[in-house]
């Protein structure tokens, strides 16, 4: 199972979202409109607190969330009562392949090792047709080379095209006082890398968020697996 970074800290992150309620409000408005209704199973790979999983269940989704951390589905299993939380690696589900109508991963590809991994996990739980949603962080304007100044607009330093884990003592981007130093580390993805992570997928909507900021924070893409 992969590292999981966020136990202890699955209380401090859920107030983080909380005082940061309208940029992940934008988030999950994006998820929920390229989403769209359905039925069947929905699988949140690195699910977190489970934030998203109501408004998944809303579109009428069955929903089932997986983490590795299990201090982050304790806070999951307060936030989104009854959907089923499975505790693991979100580069090896275990689930079939084919057993998901739709799959979801939201804010990932900063804390995993292996996204291009997670990504074909969800490929393989899809059955042919159904629909992949991601949204997170835009890789070419936040990170940990990316440093922000008050007016949001990105201050680009050396490395961009270094990809991996950071540690955030040394990351220009990583904000005095906010998520990233409490974390401790982040990944970067170039651009390249964040989308070849999702090639054999069809492509249906790429969408630079508008959060408020001339310069977009936010990334949301749709896919289907090809039938």
């Amino acid at each position: 199972m992969s590292e999981a970074r966020y136990d202890g800290l699955a209380d401090a992150y859920a107030e983080f979202q909380e005082r940061s309620e309208w940029y992940y409000a934008i988030a999950e408005e994006a998820l929920c409109r390229l989403l769209g209704p359905g039925s069947g199973r929905c699988l949140d790979l690195g699910c977190g607190t489970g934030r998203y999983l109501a408004s998944v269940a809303g579109l009428g989704f069955t929903v089932v969330g997986i983490d590795a951390s299990a201090d982050q589905l304790r806070v999951a299993a307060a936030t989104a009562p009854g959907a089923e939380l499975v505790h693991g690696d979100a580069g090896a589900v275990p689930f079939p392949d084919g057993s998901f109508a739709a799959c979801v991963s939201l804010f990932t590809h900063t804390d995993v090792d292996d996204f291009a991994g997670l990504v074909r996990e969800a490929v393989r739980v899809l059955r042919p047709g159904g629909r992949l949603v991601y949204v997170g962080t835009h890789p070419c304007f936040v990170g940990p080379v990316q440093e922000h100044v008050e007016d949001g607009s990105p201050i680009l330093h050396e490395g961009y095209r270094r990809g991996g884990r950071w540690d955030s003592e040394t990351a220009p981007g990583a904000t005095p006082g906010g998520w990233r130093e409490t974390l401790g580390s982040f990944v970067h993805l170039t651009l390249a890398d964040f989308l070849t992570a999702f090639a054999g997928l069809e492509l249906l909507a790429v969408e630079e968020l508008d959060d408020g900021w001339d310069y977009p924070k936010t990334i949301a893409l749709a896919f289907a697996k090809p039938a």
